[in-house]
């Protein structure tokens, strides 16, 4: 049964979860569209929001991003500059700061919403939800380190990226993962579990930052003016449009 579940949590369960990621966003924003927002509660209370917002953003797209350039990278583009036992070292080393700072970030909001009286009461159940969610997400990624840290040889990091790259290619294979030590594979479930809870929780909202990014590239606005046929003497009028 073990076996069969462990096949069914790294194999199979992952394209749920992306499934649902998916089209969950999507019907989300074709439905319900004035849910699509982070509800701020910056004008309730300010106190601890700047410090916590800024840590835990700022944390938490370094580690995204590291995430997805860390295991999607093949390593055939890389080995001619750096090592795979250099290469997790770089991660173990950058992963624990911005871990530590996001997790400070975060520790800070879910006190707001829990031992704020207005904020808590103003608070959905899944607000609260999610941010314990990805507190514990983060105690977990920070407690890989040290295992990481004994293999020191690449070799854990090497694994993990045959199997994120066998995913995003749809040859899933779990053998490999057998060996790995319990914190990285609950981390892993978790993660996956985050992604499938994503069209249903505030996290929508990043898709919006995401998408912000294309007003860098659209073009100009052009701004005429238009006249009309008013009697002389009257000033022509200027409208945008």
């Amino acid at each position: 049964m073990n076996t069969y579940l462990h096949d069914f949590l790294f194999t199979v369960y992952p394209y749920i979860c992306l499934g649902i990621f998916f089209m969950g966003s999507l019907a989300r924003f074709d439905r319900d569209q004035y849910t699509w927002k982070s509800d701020s509660s910056q004008l309730l209370r300010r106190g601890t929001l700047r410090w916590g917002s800024n840590l835990f953003h700022g944390g938490i797209l370094f580690l995204f991003f590291g995430h997805a350039l860390g295991l999607l990278t093949p390593h055939a583009l890389y080995e001619h500059f750096i090592t795979a036992a250099q290469k997790q070292l770089l991660a173990v080393t950058a992963g624990g700061i911005a871990g530590t700072l996001c997790f400070i970030g975060l520790t800070l909001l879910l006190w707001r919403r829990l031992f704020d009286p207005r904020i808590r009461l103003t608070s959905h159940r899944t607000d609260i939800a999610i941010l314990v969610i990805l507190w514990v997400q983060l105690v977990l990624g920070l407690i890989t380190l040290p295992f990481s840290l004994e293999h020191a040889d690449g070799s854990v990091m090497m694994i993990l990226a045959d199997w994120a790259q066998r995913i995003v290619t749809f040859r899933p294979l779990a053998a490999n993962l057998i060996e790995l030590a319990w914190p990285y594979k609950v981390h892993m479930v978790l993660g996956m579990t985050i992604f499938m809870l994503f069209p249903f929780s505030r996290l929508v909202h990043v898709w919006s930052g995401f998408a912000s990014v294309v007003y860098l590239f659209r073009p100009y606005q052009l701004v005429r003016s238009r006249r009309l046929n008013l009697p002389p003497g009257h000033n022509t009028p200027r409208r945008v449009l």
